[in-house]
């Protein structure tokens, strides 16, 4: 199953593949960080992140990006996925940061650029 995140502004630009192990895909079909529990990290192991009801954060608790049906703007059809790339091997976790009190205020970061932060 595949589930598409979109920006502050309401525009598809990751998603979640939960088939095989919970990574999160560019719309060019790279791998760039994934799901552990209700952490996100990045391929290299970095902490970048918060999953949390639909909704990404970033490590100060600000929004990120959300599902459909969190986005508080109406959202852009998506486009057509290209096919996954093969992973890289991902590095060993980095100790997670404590959870912040989250927020209903954007982050300044986009989304795109908030996930590959940690990308190989």
């Amino acid at each position: 199953m595949e589930t598409t995140f979109y920006n502050k502004t309401g525009k598809p630009q990751i998603y979640l593949s939960t088939d095989y192990d919970n990574s999160f895909y560019t719309w060019e079909g790279h791998a760039v960080a994934y799901l552990h529990e209700d952490k996100i990290y990045g391929w290299r192991g970095k902490h970048i992140g918060w999953y949390c009801e639909g909704i990404i954060y970033d490590l100060k608790g600000y929004r990120v990006g959300s599902i459909k049906e969190k986005c508080p703007y109406s959202v852009y059809s998506e486009y057509s996925k290209y096919s996954k790339y093969s992973r890289y091997s991902r590095y060993s976790r980095y100790s997670p940061y404590l959870k912040p009190s989250f927020s209903t205020a954007y982050s300044n970061v986009d989304l795109i650029d908030f996930i590959t932060q940690d990308k190989i």
